[in-house]
Parts: structure tokens; C-alpha cells; sequence
């Protein structure tokens, strides 16, 4: 201890001569500072350790805050999902409500239009049916009805086709089960196999979709 003294009164002696002079006087005054010292250094880092290690551990009311905005962020990305589903749905629905009022407004006159097709039916076998021989001035109220019968089917036909409703005669085309109905197949010369060689029936197609398949007889092979 009078060694430690010693060596701080020296290098006190020529700046602070009376602190020296005090130092020299009272050595026990040294070792009061010295402890003194000591013992706020030793406060201060006992300190600066509480408040990191506050630092470094969360409080339970962070924790609580921590965990409380986990849970209400995974609810909003469920109810976010849910969200967008439900818009998706509503989409779909709409989008097939549309196709069904299109439909509707092309194939609701479909039941109608099926019974005109028998009238027609009806009008083009009674224009067959008059011999053409007969048809000439000497005859002329066999040859107004029979220019009236043509003049009806003509109208008719125009009116079919104003609402989308299309004749089927598929002489010499290839079958197809989704618009001819093959009442019977038979070997003929000069025609090749699978197509239509005669129309017993006219078919019609309604905005693409057929109403009445043609009733045809189909060539095979022999």
C-alpha cells in the first residue's frame, strides 16, 4: 500500500501539489477513493448486465403480443383464402348462369320448333305429291294451289332459318351418328362406302345443335 502511495503522489507532485501534499498526509484517504472507484465501476457494470440481459429476454406481455399477432395473422391469411374462394364460386356461378340465360334464349323456341317441322313435313310431301304434268294452264286451280303450297314452304323455310333453324339433306355426305340416324345400309355401285345414299327424312339443326336427326340409308361395302 505505501509503495501504491508513493508511486500516485509522484505522478500527482507536479500538477496537483496540494493533492499530493493530501495524499502524502493521509494515506488512508487514497484507499477510501481507490475503493470508492472500485465500487461505482462495479455498480455500473452490474448495471449495464441487468439491463442487457433485460434486453435479451422478452417480457411476458411481449410474448403474449408476439404470439397474439401469429394467431391473427394465420386468421386473416384463412379468411383471405376463404375470400378468394368464395369470389372464385360466385365467378362459376355467374359465368354458367349467363350460358344458361344464352341458352335459354337460342333453344327455349326448341319444343316449338318441333312441331313446325311436322307442317313442313307436312307441306313438302303435299308439293311432291302433285304430278308435275298436271300443272299447267289448262288446269289453273290445280296450278294456284300448287304455286301457293311452294310460295308457304318457301316462307316457312325463311322463317326457320331467321331463328337459326337449318335444313338437313346430307345426300352423297359421310355419315354422322350425331346428325343423320341410318334406316338401313346397303351395297350400291359408284358410291363409296359410308355415305348417304338416299334421305328418307329431312333433318334440321337448331344454332348448331340437332333438333331432328335425317333419317338416311348408308352404303356398305358389298
Amino acid at each position: 500500500m505505501a509503495a501504491v502511495a508513493q508511486c500516485v503522489r509522484g505522478a500527482l507532485r507536479p500538477r496537483y501539489p496540494l493533492l499530493s501534499f493530501a495524499l502524502r498526509t493521509s494515506p488512508r484517504l487514497l484507499c477510501a477513493a481507490t475503493q470508492q472507484k472500485n465500487t461505482g465501476q462495479n455498480l455500473e457494470e452490474d448495471q449495464s448486465q441487468s439491463q442487457n440481459e433485460h434486453k435479451v429476454e422478452p417480457s411476458s406481455a411481449e410474448k403474449m403480443l408476439t404470439e397474439e399477432k401469429a394467431k391473427l395473422e394465420e386468421q386473416l391469411k384463412e379468411v383471405t383464402d376463404k375470400y378468394k374462394r368464395a369470389l372464385a364460386d360466385a365467378e362459376n356461378i355467374r359465368q354458367r348462369s349467363q350460358k344458361l340465360v344464352e341458352e335459354a334464349k337460342l333453344y327455349g323456341i326448341q319444343s316449338f320448333c318441333k312441331d313446325l317441322l311436322e307442317v313442313a313435313d307436312i307441306l313438302e310431301k303435299a308439293t311432291e305429291s302433285v304430278p308435275k304434268e298436271e300443272i299447267k294452264d289448262e288446269n289453273p286451280h290445280l296450278k294456284s294451289l300448287y304455286e301457293g303450297l311452294v310460295m308457304t314452304e318457301v316462307q316457312i323455310q325463311k322463317v326457320f332459318k331467321k331463328h337459326g333453324l337449318l335444313r338437313l339433306n346430307p345426300v352423297g355426305a359421310k355419315f354422322d351418328p350425331y346428325e343423320h340416324e341410318a334406316l338401313f345400309h346397303a351395297p350400291m355401285e359408284g358410291k363409296e362406302p359410308g355415305t348417304i345414299a338416299l334421305v328418307s327424312k329431312i333433318g334440321y339443326k337448331l344454332h348448331g345443335r340437332t333438333l331432328r336427326p335425317a333419317l338416311v340409308g348408308v352404303v356398305k361395302d358389298a
